[in-house]
């Protein structure tokens, strides 16, 4: 099965690959662990694990398809559709399901499906190269020595420091260069003082011209320009009609720009959680009105269009 393959490039680069209709694989980061019984040391992982309930159609599969392949993304979503039926034949048949480098896939005694994943693959790119190795323990043994225990003395040495006796010619160069000092400071504080001054008053008498300049300059406009009110109306409501979720944005704003064209008051809602861009058809307040708007565009539109609960204001 080709789609397996792509299954597991996705798998790679992403931490949630969906597979419309059938389930979600996702990934896990596992730190670096050393088996202490078998002293075996493992690199960083990404494990994987399979969730049943994610079935809605993100985009991301689909059109890694259509590019792959070079075809259209219906064409893309049928193969989907083809590939999960057959699969989902064989589970209720009781064959077990093996995705090579993925895992295995079974139905147990209460009917739900049980993914068993793959322990030879590994989809943590940091880790390329890197796979587990095991480490002989490490044996220390101290060795004590008679002669350490032996006490040696030294005799002590006494160092008594003389005193240093400064020059008097060098007393007085450093009272001459302390007067300098002295002197240099007070020339440049008066220095600093005449400057401010000098910088205030110019700036007081800038001030004035300006005020002046203002005074003067009188505006009047005889024929003002009439107002202009534009009324945009705001989709608003907390049941939202989506038409897609997908992780490139351009083909986000493709998707956007398509629906426009046929008359839909489509925009898009950011990105969810996964961080997949979602579009939507339209907004709604009403549960009921949105229901109705939902099976008109499955019908006419886009059958795996679905509904949205949840208010954008948060």
């Amino acid at each position: 099965m080709q789609l397996e393959t792509y299954i597991k490039d996705l798998l790679y680069r992403y931490e949630c690959v969906i597979v419309p209709g059938f389930g979600a694989f996702l990934t896990h980061y596992n730190s670096a662990s050393i088996d202490e019984k078998s002293n075996t040391f493992y690199p960083p992982s990404k494990s994987v694990s399979f969730n049943r309930q994610l079935q809605t159609n993100d985009g991301l599969l689909a059109n890694y398809i259509a590019g792959a392949d070079s075809c259209s993304y219906e064409t893309a979503l049928q193969r989907i559709r083809n590939f999960t039926g057959r699969m989902s034949k064989k589970l209720n048949e009781g064959t077990v399901i093996s995705l090579h480098g993925i895992g295995d896939l079974q139905l147990n005694k209460e009917g739900s499906v049980q993914f068993l994943p793959s322990a030879s693959e590994n989809f943590n790119t940091a880790s390329f190269g890197l796979s587990s190795f095991v480490s002989h323990e490490i044996q220390r043994q101290l060795e004590t020595s008679n002669s350490a225990q032996e006490k040696v003395e030294k005799p002590v040495i006494l160092f008594t420091p003389g005193k240093r006796t400064a020059a008097p010619y060098m007393k007085y160069a450093a009272i001459g260069l302390l007067a300098i000092a002295l002197g240099s400071l007070g020339g440049m504080k008066l220095y600093e003082g005449k400057v401010q001054e000098h910088n205030f008053a110019e700036e007081q008498k800038a001030k004035a011209q300006i005020a002046n300049e203002i005074q003067e300059a009188t505006f009047v406009i005889s024929d003002p320009l009439p107002m202009l009110k534009i009324s945009v109306p705001k989709q608003q409501g907390k049941y939202h009609i989506v038409a897609g979720a997908f992780r490139v944005e351009a083909n986000a704003h493709k998707k956007l720009q398509q629906l426009a064209s046929k008359g839909f008051s489509a925009r898009l809602i950011g990105a969810n959680r996964y961080g997949l861009h979602q579009v939507i058809y339209s907004s709604h307040s009403e549960r009921v009105e949105a229901l109705r708007e939902l099976r008109k565009i499955k019908n006419t539109e886009n059958k795996d269009a679905w509904l949205l609960v949840k208010d954008l204001s948060e």
